[in-house]
This record gives structure tokens, sequence and C-alpha cells, in this order.
């Protein structure tokens, strides 16, 4: 896992490094503010990309005593601060758009900047949907940033490449800094949903469509000793998870029996999540009003006649109490 991450990230600086150059010889020819502002945005797509690189092979590191979790969490500082460049170049792109508003400069060869530009948005939206693709398949936080910024880039070339072809054919050339200006508040709000995303990683909010799959999951597959699951809490490191829950269990059941209880739902957490997972389980007895939802057969200490089975969803499971009927 390790090594794809790195493989694809390398690959994505290399390949981003080529189109900024193309870019950047599409602005040398052209003197058009609408093609800098893209040249800009290149330029941090290389620096985030570059970035990445380097929280992928931290993240990857194994745990130690410093860090009994892991490195993972460096993944959302990672794209945390590629949503920061993303914003800075939004704003750098606005500021040029109006400098170039107010002293306009010479426009030329705009026909050999819109042959570029494409030329360099069709390779970020390749790049884009490939990382968006792979960053959701091994569940990387900064393989799915970098996508997501090239696809922006990517859609952002091809509405530069409309701008500039009013452009050249009207002859209308203030509408360059007008386009880029245009350009550099689209980029600047995905810079600040980025770091959005970024941060409701490090700060651990709960990701309600993950906790509904897998309860979801569990609740199709669950046992009938397994009482009830409450407090039930996903903590993410990067593409890693850490999974805590209490599980409520036949009181009178052996230490050995419960342990295998335990490991089988485990076992079924790891399997639904189809990536790394640590799982902390808290076993709880069940109490004389646990039966009412108990749906163990021959059970010998029953006290109440089986009611009612509660099932376990986002909303019943994060709850930190015993259920009731």
């Amino acid at each position: 896992m390790r090594n794809r991450k790195f493989k694809i990230l390398l690959i994505t600086l290399l390949i981003g490094i080529a189109v900024a150059l193309v870019k950047w010889v599409a602005y040398l020819l052209s003197g058009s503010v609408f093609i800098l502002s893209d040249v800009l945005e290149s330029g941090v797509n290389i620096f985030a990309g570059a970035v990445a690189l380097g929280s992928v092979y931290l993240a990857s590191k194994p745990k130690d005593k410093d860090h009994p979790y892991g490195h993972g969490k460096i993944e959302f500082l990672s794209s945390g601060l590629e949503g920061v460049l993303i914003g800075l170049a939004g704003v750098l792109i606005i500021g040029k758009s109006i400098e170039s508003l107010i002293n306009p400069g010479e426009i030329q060869n705009i026909d050999w900047g819109i042959y570029l530009t494409g030329f360099g948005g069709i390779a970020n939206l390749v790049m884009g949907l490939f990382l968006q693709r792979e960053g959701k398949k091994i569940n990387s936080p900064a393989v799915s940033a970098n996508g997501k910024h090239l696809m922006c880039d990517a859609l952002s070339s091809a509405a530069m490449i409309v701008g500039l072809v009013i452009i050249y054919f009207t002859d209308i050339y203030w509408l360059d800094p007008l386009f880029a200006s245009i350009f550099g508040i689209v980029i600047l709000v995905t810079g600040i949903r980025v770091v959005r995303k970024s941060v409701a990683g490090v700060m651990d909010e709960a990701d309600e469509k993950l906790i509904s799959k897998l309860v979801s999951d569990m609740n199709e597959s669950r046992r009938d000793s397994w009482v009830d699951l409450h407090n039930f809490r996903i903590i993410k490191y990067g593409s890693n998870l850490h999974i805590d829950c209490h599980l409520t269990l036949p009181w009178y059941y052996s230490l050995e029996k419960a342990h295998d209880e335990i490991k089988a739902f485990e076992a079924l957490i790891r399997k639904k999540s189809a990536r790394e997972t640590e799982i902390f389980v808290h076993a709880d007895p069940c109490l004389p009003h646990s039966c009412k939802l108990c749906r163990l057969k021959n059970c010998t200490e029953r006290q109440h006649k089986f009611e009612k089975r509660v099932e376990w969803t986002r909303k019943t499971v994060i709850q930190n109490a015993k259920h009731k009927v």
C-alpha cells in the first residue's frame, strides 16, 4: 500500500511539473493574465504534490511509543496545507486580475494559449480522475485531495479555453482579467472546502456515511448472542480506522466464550471495512431489561419474554447507553 501511494504521487508530481512548464510557455507567448492564473495554480499543484508525497511516506511508518495510533493523521494535515495553498493561489489570481483591470497589458498569440491550455487541461483531467479513483480505493485523504485539486484544475482549464475563445473572436481584451478574477474566486472556494474536510479529519468529526454503512452490514450479520451495541465510534488515521464500542453479551458467558464472541464481532467489522482497522470492544453484561430485546433462544436465565429487536442504525449505536424496549 505504501509503495503504491508513493508511486502514484511521484508520477503525479512529475506530470504536474511538465504541465506547469507547458502553461508557462502559453503565458509567455500570450501575456494573458487569465493563463497566468492557470500557471499559478499549477505551481500550487507541484508544491502540494511534493507535500503529499512526504505525508504518504510519514503516514506509512509503523506505530511507535510516541505515536501509538500510527502516523496516519499527517495525511489530513497534508490535504489541509494543500487547501491553504489552493486558497492562496486564488487570492493571488484575484489580486493580479484587479491590477490588470486597472493597468491592462498587451495580449497576443491567444490561439497558442488556447492549444497549450487545452493540452494541460486534458492531462490534469486524466490524472485527476485516476487519483480520485485510487484515493477512494486505498482510502487515502492525501491522494484524494490531490485528485480533487487536479479535477478542479481541469474544469477551470475548460472554462478558461471558452473565455480565451471569446476574447480571440471579439478582441475585447478587458475580459481577460475579468475572467481571471472569476477563476480566482472559484479556486479560493475550492481551497476553503479542502481545508474544511481536512480539519474534520483532524478533529475526528463523525463520518456518518461510513458509520451507517458499517452498522448496516453488522446489523444484517449480527448473532443472537450479540444482545446490544452502543457507544460506537470511529476515528480515522489517514487510510486506517480505529473503532471502539460496547457490545452487550449474556452475563453468564465465561471469559473464554465472551472472548470468542468479541473476536467474531471484530472479524466481521474488519471484513466489512475492507481496510486496516484497529478495534477495541468493551464487553457489557446483559441486564434484566435486556431480555425484552434479546433473541437468544433457550436462555435459562431469561426473566422477560422477547418483545422487539432493536435495529442497529447510526442513530441507535452512537448512544452511550444500553437500549430498552
